[in-house]
């Protein structure tokens, strides 16, 4: 016996109290639809732009999670050329980026279809395109094999991981992994919010490939969300917000792989992080609808390349201080170009200098 929940009796049959999480339920069911209601008021365009910047938040905060950086930009066009949205020239998109995009698009905009293990498969094959993790081969598109010794699930810096419980072992996973898809697939009365903590607690306990696993665990939640959504537009970023509390998600993770299967305190940290990613979801109407006002307040305004290209940065949700350096070097012109742009949306009060003055002049957009 290992001590962790997947070798006790009635594994996998979960408990929880209901009395407890109902009120918390409930509250959340509520936000949700308002959260839908107030997207549904806006135009075809914003929601669009919306559905655009949390996809592409999602994306990459949930390889964040894993210790993984995309590029924002090759991130966003990948969503925007899937969801067929018109953003401009596309740049050329690393295939990994591509396959994280392509998993999770496939995740919320199939939610309606079956889970099964080719999926799941094709999945896999998706986020590691190149049969490597780390700069290490492992078996792309089936389940593991324990070959290098046990599965064990780590967080924190390479030689520094802390390590929160070890996996089932890889002779268990067929059969663990064909009670997981049957379950899911089947409609058991339980609320499709609850399930979606269910599952994914569930299928990081099996960890039934080689790496991986919490990307996918996070798209299956995401799956059975957009399910009680009835709708593939996401507003709200489940893995940006894990992303926010990853100490609390492997601690919690690790008390609960220890512990029994009565899971409430999972599932009521599962609810709170979901009620705390539809209150993020107010930044990103906010930031939509700001876009919004700029185009209409400046819609007879003229820029160059290049001011375009900031402007849009700026809009995009811009990281970091916007300096002339900075413009150079995004636009490729020289300094003296760069301050010029400047300097012509400062004397057009699009641009503000920040207090800051000196060598770290930064510049920000006029509210």
């Amino acid at each position: 016996m290992s001590g962790y929940i997947y070798d006790l009796p009635d594994w996998p049959k979960f408990q929880w109290n209901r009395e407890v999480l109902s009120q918390r339920l409930a509250t959340l069911h509520f936000k949700q639809g308002r959260l839908i209601g107030r997207m549904e008021t806006l135009g075809f365009s914003l929601r669009a732009e919306a559905v655009l910047r949390t996809l592409t938040l999602d994306v990459l905060k949930s390889s964040e999670i894993e210790g993984e950086v995309l590029d924002k930009e090759q991130v966003r066009s990948s969503v925007a050329r899937r969801l067929h949205m018109d953003i401009g020239a596309l740049p050329s998109i690393d295939r990994n980026v591509e396959g994280v995009v392509e998993m999770i698009l496939d995740a919320t905009q199939n939610y309606d279809k079956p889970l099964t293990k080719e999926r799941l498969f094709a999945w896999h094959a998706s986020l590691f395109p190149t049969g490597a993790s780390d700069m290490r081969n492992i078996r792309v598109g089936t389940w593991r094999d324990d070959a290098e010794g046990p599965m064990v699930v780590a967080s924190g810096p390479i030689g520094r991981e802390r390590v929160h419980f070890e996996a089932p072992p890889a002779d268990r996973i067929e059969r663990e992994m064909e009670a997981f898809l049957e379950w899911f697939n089947n409609d058991d009365g339980t609320d499709l919010v609850l399930r979606a903590g269910i599952a994914h607690l569930w299928f990081v306990t099996i960890h039934p490939f080689e790496d991986g696993n919490g990307r996918i665990a996070r798209a299956i939640a995401d799956m059975t969300l957009a399910r009680s959504e009835q709708s593939p537009r996401r507003f709200y970023s489940m893995s940006a917000q894990i992303r926010n509390e990853r100490p609390a998600y492997y601690g919690g993770l690790e008390e609960t792989q220890k512990g029994t299967l009565e899971i409430t305190s999972r599932l009521e940290w599962f609810l709170e992080c979901m009620d705390r990613a539809i209150e993020g979801a107010e930044e990103t109407l906010g930031s939509v609808l700001r876009k919004t006002r700029f185009r209409e307040t400046h819609a007879g305004a003229s820029f160059n390349d290049r001011q375009r290209l900031i402007l849009n940065k700026l809009l995009d949700g811009f990281e970091g201080k916007l300096t002339s350096s900075k413009w150079a070097k995004l636009t490729e012109c020289s300094q003296d170009t760069a301050w010029r742009d400047i300097l012509d949306l400062v004397n057009r009060h699009i641009l503000t200098k920040d207090p800051a003055g000196g060598r770290s002049t930064s510049y920000s957009l006029s509210s």
